[in-house]
């Protein structure tokens, strides 16, 4: 009897990765294709779909590959679920970039086989990827889109209400997207989007800080209605390149910047540094609510500030991750409310891991992505496959 093998992702952009994909995966048996709903893409990525549910279901059904398709009715990460309960199926099938542990308790539990695949095109053909189309469609030939930042230690340092405990430092890096970058993940999409509203497909080139100032003031227009002031650190973040720090005392813009862009300092940060994916911040989460802020709370966040910049400088692992520690311990101090939804569950996975050396969650927290040091990046990536390698912007 011919096996059932299933697959499920979103195919928006629909394109020959994805056939090669099927083309493998029906190598198994009769292949059934869980499909996003629209619904789902919106809560996950932030964003409406290209092509709507219905027309995906189309196109999907129309490959020679495909026995049968279906919209997934679950929601999340495992939106899939259900449409499991209908095919019934021997096989689940995933790439390699798609790969998690809980897809493989998944299959022990129901009895399925897990198969990951690596991305690799059609024998002749060009690699494709939904990421890499839309950071085409997104890009210049001097660009490949607009950056974002990982802020590493001094979340919440930027704001007045804190600092006026105790001044201290963020840190930050500006990263190139290499990578799909989702919104409410804590990776300053607000931001990012207001810089997209002037300069859509790159950063101009112009004195970095300057730049800075011109997107937190355009951001923190007098006429914006929520009455919120967003952090300097994400406008500096993404606008300075390299490594930041930026010190701040009572005041929304910090008294002073400080950078690094020593070859050897940012490729060891590249070395131990990665991300895992998790669930979106959800709609409703407000993450200062129950906040404590104390003068001791807000000194403990700028002393593993401290320590933090000074272990990156001298290139010390220990001293790093101790740092990094001890600096989300603070912020979870201030904020518990950062930690909620799905974002335990993580923390208690990854940090059992012995190559796993800290944790934090990148901006306000709530969910989105867990930014993990590790021993070594390019290991952890290859044994982890659902982790996301970072790449610092030198320029």
């Amino acid at each position: 009897m011919t096996k059932k093998v299933f697959v499920s992702g979103c195919y928006d952009l629909l394109h020959s990765g994805h056939v090669e994909f099927f083309r493998q995966a029906a190598e198994y048996g009769d292949l059934y294709v869980g499909i996003g709903s629209d619904e789902t893409i919106l809560q996950l990525k932030g964003h409406k779909t290209l092509y709507p549910e219905q027309e995906r279901l189309f196109m999907v059904k129309a490959i020679r590959y495909v026995k049968d398709a279906y919209i997934n009715q679950g929601g999340g990460m495992l939106d899939f679920l259900p449409t499991l309960d209908i095919v019934k199926p021997d096989i689940l099938v995933v790439n390699s970039d798609g790969a998690s542990e809980d897809k493989r308790q998944l299959c022990q539990q129901r009895g399925m086989e897990y198969i990951v695949l690596e991305r690799e095109p059609h024998e002749g053909m060009a690699p494709r990827s939904s990421t890499s189309i839309k950071q085409h469609l997104n890009s210049t030939e001097a660009c490949i889109g607009l950056p974002t930042r990982l802020d590493l230690a001094g979340t919440w340092i930027d704001q007045p209400y804190v600092s006026c405990h105790a001044p201290g430092w963020a840190i930050t890096i500006s990263l190139l997207p290499t990578f799909e970058i989702r919104e409410r993940c804590g990776l300053s999409t607000s931001t990012r989007n207001q810089i997209k509203r002037i300069w859509p497909f790159q950063l101009p080139n112009m004195d970095p800080e300057m730049l800075a100032r011109l997107v937190f003031c355009f951001e923190n227009s007098p006429e914006r209605e929520d009455g919120i002031i967003s952090g300097a650190q994400d406008a500096i973040g993404i606008c300075i390149p390299g490594l930041c720090r930026h010190y701040y005392d009572n005041h929304f813009w910090p008294e002073k910047i400080e950078t690094c862009n020593d070859e050897a300092v940012l490729s060891w940060l590249e070395q131990h540094l990665c991300m895992i994916p998790m669930e979106p911040r959800a709609a409703d989460c407000n993450v200062v609510n129950g906040s404590s802020i104390t003068r001791p709370k807000v000194q403990a966040l700028a002393n593993a500030a401290e320590r933090c910049w000074s272990a990156i400088l001298a290139r010390d692992l220990d001293g790093f991750a101790s740092a990094y520690r001890d600096s989300f311990n603070a912020q979870t101090a201030l904020f518990p409310a950062m930690i909620q939804g799905c974002v335990q569950t993580f923390i208690d996975q990854y940090s059992q891991y012995p190559d796993v050396l800290a944790w934090k969650m990148p901006g306000a927290g709530g969910g989105g992505y867990l930014a993990l040091v590790v021993d070594n990046q390019k290991l952890f990536c290859q044994h982890h496959q659902e982790a996301i390698p970072l790449h610092i912007r030198r320029h």
